[in-house]
């Protein structure tokens, strides 16, 4: 038995020692590569690229669903973005309550005459609506898709102009971030397909008129660990992995796409859980068979503001369809794993989600288990107890910690407002690890 513990534990003291080492890595290139970039926004070139004829128009696509609340004032916010050609596709997805007689009765809509080409699979259009008070609003009804995949999908065949962006009728958007998650499309248009930004968490705040006016902290200790969680997931990892061309994931609150590089690889599959993290591996893998130059791109300063979970139950089920996805497109992208063919995503990409996302759970939540039987038999070593929590904790704490320091500045998007829930979700992080975290969060105990 002192032979198969101890065998057990240098393995467990293995794999947080790697775990560790990529976090490292990780933030250490996301910290030189945020210098990097807020050193090119010190040049100010917002106004160049808002002016340039070279800056593409954008169909903005909002899927909605039973949206009557919220939708008028969605649009309204879109409408104030500093941009200097854009469209606003509104995509009805079988709505059962009164959204479209909404739209109706605040922008006056008229059917259109403008043929509508299917380019990307999607459940029936009945109808497509122009506005008589904003020129640039569309409305497309369509019969449910039962899915956010479907309804993107029709907005794209609609959408009239070479970028889309993709959001939800619930995100709030900075005024600029359409402008500045522009950006790599202007300086690489034939590289470019995909751009991502950063995705905040819109509890404690105060907004009006669909703006964020003051950045607070969370009142809800659920709201707060996602908080730090949305940090360390933004900040410290996808603009590393942005700068290693191996980024995984563009989140579906807010992501430019190229619309005939969407329409390429054939849009969003509907019959993903994670639609979002599925396109953007289908991407990789579709033009790395076709050998093409092209870059998928987080770009930190377009921030998205979106309202996370306070409740356990909303909670549980958000993370269980997080989970859920990520395992099938691990599964459906297996083949990627490990092929010099598919670049850093297949050599190294796939194979952290496989080691640390999927499986971090299970491995830290076993080496708890190890720990309490090795304590019952009498046989626990302090030194390996102590080695295992800083190995599994503490690491991840100091780089949420690390973070918050760097990133408090003048600029509100980027604040991190203390407060005692926000403090208390740091501390959950630092002393169970961001795996445990989770898991005790999401599931009932």
């Amino acid at each position: 038995m002192n032979t198969w513990l101890a065998i057990v534990s240098a393995l467990f003291l293995c794999y947080f020692i790697v775990l560790d080492a990529v976090y490292a890595v990780l933030f250490a290139i996301s910290f030189y590569q945020s210098g990097v970039h807020m050193r090119r926004l010190a040049l100010g070139d917002d106004d160049l690229v808002l002016q340039s004829p070279l800056t593409p128009p954008v169909s903005i696509i909002l899927p909605a669903f039973n949206e009557e609340a919220c939708i008028v004032n969605s649009v309204d916010a879109l409408r104030l973005l500093e941009y200097s050609a854009f469209e606003i596709v509104v995509v009805d997805d079988g709505s059962t309550d009164e959204m479209l007689a909404r739209l109706d009765e605040a922008y006056d809509l008229v059917p259109s005459r403008t043929p509508l080409r299917l380019q990307l699979p999607c459940e029936p259009v009945k109808a497509v609506y122009v506005s008589r008070r904003l020129p640039n609003l569309v409305v497309v009804c369509k019969a449910n898709g039962g899915c956010k995949a479907d309804a993107t999908n029709a907005g794209v065949n609609v959408a009239r102009f070479p970028l889309v962006c993709v959001t939800d009728a619930d995100a709030i958007l900075e005024k600029d971030a359409l402008l500045r998650a522009v950006r790599p499309f202007v300086e690489l248009p034939r590289e470019t397909v995909a751009v991502g930004g950063t995705v905040r968490i819109v509890n404690g705040c105060a907004v009006s008129v669909g703006r964020v006016t003051r950045v607070g902290a969370p009142r809800n200790l659920l709201a707060a660990l996602q908080v730090v969680e949305y940090m360390r997931a933004f900040i410290a990892s996808r603009t590393a992995w942005s700068k290693l061309g191996g980024l995984f994931l563009i989140s579906g609150a807010f992501g430019v796409f190229r619309k005939d590089a969407l329409v390429e690889v054939g849009g969003f599959n509907s019959k993903a859980i994670g639609e979002d993290m599925e396109l953007v591996l289908r991407m990789h893998r579709t033009f790395r068979a076709q050998k093409r130059r092209f870059r998928i791109v987080f770009v930190p300063d377009p921030v998205v503001w979106t309202e996370a979970p306070e409740r356990l139950r909303d909670l549980r089920s958000q993370r269980k369809r997080w989970h859920r996805g990520l395992l099938q497109c691990l599964w459906w992208n297996r083949t990627m794993v490990l092929r010099p063919t598919q670049g850093t995503v297949g050599m190294l990409g796939l194979p952290y989600l496989w080691l640390f996302e999927a499986g971090g759970t299970v491995i830290e939540v076993v080496g708890y288990v190890v720990i309490i039987v090795s304590a019952v038999l009498g046989q626990l070593n302090a030194a390996f107890f102590l080695l295992f929590i800083l190995l599994a904790s503490s690491l991840m704490g100091a780089i949420v910690g690390i973070a918050v320091i760097l990133l408090k500045g003048k600029d509100m998007r980027y604040a991190i407002p203390f407060g005692p829930f926000l403090c208390g979700a740091a501390v959950l992080y630092l002393f169970i690890g961001e795996d445990l975290t989770e898991l005790f969060f999401s599931f009932r105990m």
